[in-house]
This record gives C-alpha cells, sequence and structure tokens, in this order.
C-alpha cells in the first residue's frame, strides 16, 4: 500500500521526498515499479475475464455460485471465494429476482348486476346505483328541511 501511494503521488512531489517521508527505501520503490506481474494476479486477470464473460452471458442474473458452476464446467478450476472476490472486484452484481404475478386462469365470476345497469339505461327515480331505495333522510338536508322529529336530520326539531 505504501508504494501504491508513492506510484500515485510521484506526479506531485518527488520519490525521494515520498520514500523518506513514508520510510521505505528508493530502491524498493523502484524495484516494485519495475516487477512484472506475480503469477496469481496474471491468473486472477484471466479468470476474471471468463467470470465476467459467464455473468453477462446469463443477461447479468448469475450470482457468484451459478458463475463458479458455469466455470467448473467450462473447466476453469478456482474455488468459490476466489468467484466472489472477483465479482466484487468487477462490480458485478446479479439482478434481483422478478415478482412475478399470480397467473391467470381465465376463470371470471360475473357480478350479481340488475340488467338496467348492464344495458347502460337510466336507473328509476328514487334509486341508487345499487338498486336499492333512496331514504328520506339521505343526503345533505337542503335550505327549510321538512324531517319529521323522529329522523336523524341535524336540523329537526
Amino acid at each position: 500500500m505504501k508504494f501504491v501511494f508513492i506510484a500515485k503521488h510521484r506526479n506531485i512531489w518527488p520519490v525521494a521526498w515520498l520514500c523518506d517521508a513514508i520510510e521505505v527505501s528508493r530502491s524498493g520503490f523502484h524495484a516494485w515499479l519495475n516487477r512484472s506481474p506475480s503469477d496469481r494476479s496474471r491468473n486472477d486477470e484471466a479468470v476474471g475475464w471468463q467470470v465476467k464473460a459467464s455473468f453477462l452471458a446469463s443477461d447479468r442474473t448469475y450470482g457468484a455460485r451459478r458463475v463458479w458452476r458455469d466455470l467448473l464446467a467450462d473447466g476453469v478450476e478456482c474455488g468459490l471465494h476466489r468467484i466472489e472476490r472477483l465479482m466484487r472486484l468487477q462490480a458485478l452484481r446479479a439482478r434481483p429476482r422478478r415478482r412475478r404475478l399470480l397467473k391467470d386462469e381465465g376463470v371470471r365470476q360475473v357480478a350479481n348486476v340488475p340488467s338496467s345497469l348492464r344495458t347502460g339505461s337510466s336507473r328509476p327515480s328514487g334509486r341508487t346505483r345499487s338498486g336499492l331505495p333512496t331514504s328520506p333522510t339521505s343526503g345533505r338536508p337542503r335550505a327549510g328541511c321538512t324531517c319529521q322529529p323522529s329522523s336523524t336530520c341535524s336540523r329537526a326539531g
């Protein structure tokens, strides 16, 4: 991590100053800088490409376990935790499953609707949409209300 910091900031400050501040040798930094990648990192890069190809072939729906099984079927020897790590490094996350609606069986129940409402004809007077007769106290009382004293009208009595 120290060498990475130096490599990132060597365009801003001299390498000698950075190495002195972090207390590492300049020769160690330059040896790290010119060193070839390790076998493991090269292998991780090759497997990473196969992980990404398998993930994209699944339309971004496979998680680490399915990608791992897919690579094992292709003959790539690797572990599940390695696949998880490589997917994390590449920011590959499977899409969540879709919630599906219940299947429509096609069976419909016809509601018991009066024929006058099915045909669209006007309601008979004194009846509501449900076909029940209107009550004399239903609705808002008008000015000069002539309600009976026993009714529930607020203007009565």
